[in-house]
This record gives structure tokens, sequence and C-alpha cells, in this order.
């Protein structure tokens, strides 16, 4: 046999179905798949990125066209596409509106709202604005008041007033010593509070009181000053005859039925207001509405509400306790001598200030005119810390004991059923 150069393959036995499966899916056979295919994808994106797309060739065939058919004009760019995105709208007060109507009269009123005289300072004028109030064109003078507030600010002096009403002497005199040995109020509330609230509710009470003089009225031609009526009904007849010589400074001293801006004890019954309320405007709406619908006769010059109520109280103490009562007359002791202040202050002078709140709390739900019967308990009860013995009245009731607001109410509740209707029908009406 000859030698050959080629080697002889060895003869190997056919392969089974079962080993040529075998084969097939080993994992060698199926990583040599993958790479093919992985070069396959990767040539083929090549070649789609080196190519432009239909769209694209399109796109550039267009524009050709048209830069070919139109030399002089300016070649058209496609609008692009908007991407969405967040960001924030312009706002319209500062946006530009094309073709608005000119307001003519808007525009005069900020020209006129930036004129300033050449030698007036911006303080003096915004005082001007505020005393006098606008004069001329309104809505100008008021343009002008509002760029003034906001560039100079109100000028308040230590107090925090921006000026001062007529009473102002009498309230700085009266506020020191409010409720002055109340250490609860005393942490609450402070003297400064007090004054403005007070001064705003004067200046409130005294525009009224110039409203109300200015109001026309028809005087009888009787006599000279008309009607006594009339003259004694409304201080208009007065006026009409000349300027009011009283001022509304003088507080309680001012004569007849005129109404007064402040009296003396206004601080006291505005104290629990402001210890309750939230803020300082809070206390001012509620108080000059209870001064002013609830009890006005007790804020007028001559406080007549407070003495109908102190006739009241001699009345209903007779009726409720007449032993009481008999003892007292007969000692000369009316309640003008012991109670003027708490029928004022509607219970507000005598401590503690909590059981004042809670006493408050009923009056304000049954009505203020129940003070009147509150105040007939005070008697009894110090008659019963003195084991019945009443001694000098003058003494015993020189200071009037704590309050106990739940005692009072059911003792005020108990007597309310002996009273008459006609005397209940004055103490409704006693303090308008």
């Amino acid at each position: 046999m000859t030698n050959s150069p080629i080697k002889q393959i060895p003869h190997l036995a056919p392969s089974t179905a079962a080993q040529s499966d075998h084969q097939l899916r080993s994992p060698k056979s199926n990583r040599g798949l993958r790479k093919l295919q992985s070069a396959h994808q990767l040539s083929s994106n090549y070649t789609a990125l080196s190519s432009p797309s239909l769209i694209s060739q399109q796109r550039q065939q267009q524009q050709r066209n048209t830069s070919s058919s139109h030399n002089n004009q300016a070649p058209q760019i496609p609008p692009l596409p908007v991407l969405s995105s967040h960001h924030r709208t312009r706002s319209n007060s500062d946006a530009v509106v094309p073709n608005a109507p000119s307001n003519v009269a808007a525009t005069k009123r900020v020209a006129a709202s930036k004129k300033v005289a050449p030698n007036q300072n911006p303080r003096e004028e915004l005082e001007g604005l505020v005393r006098q109030g606008p004069q001329g064109d309104v809505p100008a003078e008021l343009s002008r008041l509002r760029h003034l507030v906001l560039c100079e600010g109100l000028y308040a002096d230590s107090d925090g007033m921006v000026q001062a009403s007529p009473a102002y002497s009498k309230i700085r005199n009266d506020t020191f010593r409010t409720l002055a040995t109340n250490p609860l109020f005393k942490r609450r509330v402070s003297e400064a509070s007090l004054i403005r609230l007070l001064n705003a509710v004067a200046w409130k009470l005294h525009d009224a009181k110039i409203e109300k003089l200015a109001e026309p009225t028809m005087v009888n031609a009787a006599n000279e000053r008309g009607s006594p009526e009339l003259q004694h009904a409304s201080p208009i007849i007065k006026h009409a005859q000349g300027p009011p010589t009283t001022t509304a400074t003088d507080g309680s001293e001012a004569g007849g039925t005129e109404p007064g801006i402040y009296v003396q004890g206004m601080n006291v019954l505005c104290a629990p207001f402001l210890y309750a309320a939230r803020s300082e405007a809070e206390a001012f709406v509620a108080f000059h509405g209870f001064i002013t619908k609830e009890c006005p006769g007790y804020v007028r010059g001559a406080m007549d509400g407070v003495h109908r109520g102190l006739a009241l109280v001699d009345k209903c103490l007779a009726i409720v306790d007449p032993k009481l009562s008999s003892y007292l007359q007969s000692k000369h002791m009316k309640a003008e001598l012991y109670a003027f202040a708490s029928v004022l202050t509607m219970c507000a002078c005598t401590p503690p200030l909590p059981e004042v709140l809670q006493l408050w709390d009923f009056l304000f739900a049954y009505g203020p005119h129940l003070n009147i019967l509150c105040e007939n308990t005070i008697p009894g009860q110090r008659e019963r810390e003195t084991d019945g013995t009443i001694g000098s009245p003058t003494k015993l009731l020189r200071s009037f004991p704590p309050l106990k607001a739940k005692l009072i109410v059911e003792i005020t509740v108990s007597n309310l059923r002996k009273i008459p209707a006609d005397i209940y029908e004055d103490l409704v009406h006693h303090a308008e």
C-alpha cells in the first residue's frame, strides 16, 4: 500500500439523532447564534443612520423645488415641533393687549394721583387727606391717598395712633388704672391697646354725632326755639341757631341728652372685650356694637340710662327682698351710692375676671337688661356672709364680694318670676 501525503481521516461512527440535537442545543452553539444576530443588527443600524430616511428625502426634495421656483423669495423654514414643557405663563397684569381701547379717565386719574405740590411735604399732604378727606375729584384723591399710604406709610405715635380723638386726654387719665390689680388682665392687655380701642370708638361716636347734627330738621314756628317736644327729643334745634358750645371732650360732664364720645367707666366696660377677643379689631367691632345697640343710654353725656337702671335696682330689690330694701332705705342707702359703678360696667369692675366673663355669657344670651336683677343679689350675698347681721351698710357695701357667676345666675332667674310685667318692660328699655 503506497503512502499518501494526505492524512487519512479516521472513520467515525454515524451520529444518532439524539447526539445531533444535543450538539445544536449546547451553550456554545447558542452563543454563536447570538453573536451573529448582534453583528447583523449593528450593520443594519449603521446603514439606516448613514442614509437619510424617506421623510427626510421628501422634505429635501420639496426644499430644492421651492428654492428653484422662487429664487427671490426667502426659503420657507418648516415649523419646529412644539415641545411640551412646564413653564409659568405670563401674568395678565403686565401683558400688553394689542388694539386695546385706551381708558382716558383712568389715565387722567393716574396722572392726577402723581401730582404733588412743589413745596408740600408728602407727610403733611397725607395728614391733610386723612384729616379732611378727599376734596374735589374723589377718585383722584383716593388714588393719591393710596399712593401716599403705600409709599410714605402712616405715622403713629408711641401709642400706635395716627391722630388723637377729642377725648384723648380723658382716656389717658383712665386707662392706667383699668383693672390695675388684676394680674390676668395686665399680662394679656396693654395700656396702649386700651388707648387705641377707646380712641377709635371715640372717633366713631364723634363722626356719628357730627352727622346727626348735620341732618336737617323741621322746627316748629310756635316760638323761636321750637316746640318743647322737639327741644327735648333732639339737640338739632340748638345747633340750628348756632354752633354747639359744649364739645365732645366734656365726656361725662356733657349735659342733657346729647350723645357723648367718652364717659368715665367705658375703659372698664371695654376691658373684657379686649381680654376675650382675638385682636383689637375684633374687640373694637364688638364693643362699639354693644354700646351703640344694647346700652346707648350708658354712654350719653348725662348717663341717663345708668340713672334709670339704678332706680330700677331699688324697685326690684323692694319686690324680691322687702326686708333688706326697707333696712337700706332707712339708712338712706340707695343704689346710686353703692351700685353706680357696677351698673355702668355690667359688673366688670368686680373681680375675678373669669367669673365676669361667665356672667357676661348669661347677660349676652338673655339680655344685658338682666344686669339690674344681678345687682339685687349683691346686698343679699353680703347679708349671708355676715350671718344675717348687716351692721353698717356703708362699710358693708363699700366693696363688693368676689363674683360667683353661677350663684348670681341662679338667684337672678329665680327672682325674675317675681318681677311684674310693667317693671320688666322698663328693665328691657332702660338702657336705650
